[in-house]
């Protein structure tokens, strides 16, 4: 394997990572607000961890848009 297609491997690999990340802070997000009756009654503890995992969240998607752009992968998910 070349070094390009080595390196290229790498950045897929590390976004998928940062999807499955996403997609689990996402689902800790949810399940968090179902347990709070849609966030209106979210106790402050809660509402930090909310916070903490909106910031975390954010943090990854950034991270996966920096390696879209450096995949040239397009808004459908799919190479350009």
């Amino acid at each position: 394997m070349s070094e390009n297609n080595r390196s290229r491997l790498e950045q897929v690999q590390a976004y998928r990572r940062l999807v499955d990340r996403y997609e689990a802070l996402d689902e800790k997000i949810d399940s968090l607000m179902m347990a709070n009756g849609g966030g209106e009654k979210m106790s402050a503890a809660d509402l930090q961890q909310y916070r903490d995992w909106a910031q975390q969240r954010a943090e990854a998607l950034n991270e996966m848009r920096i390696l879209e752009r450096q995949l040239n992968i397009g808004a459908d998910g799919n190479a350009e």
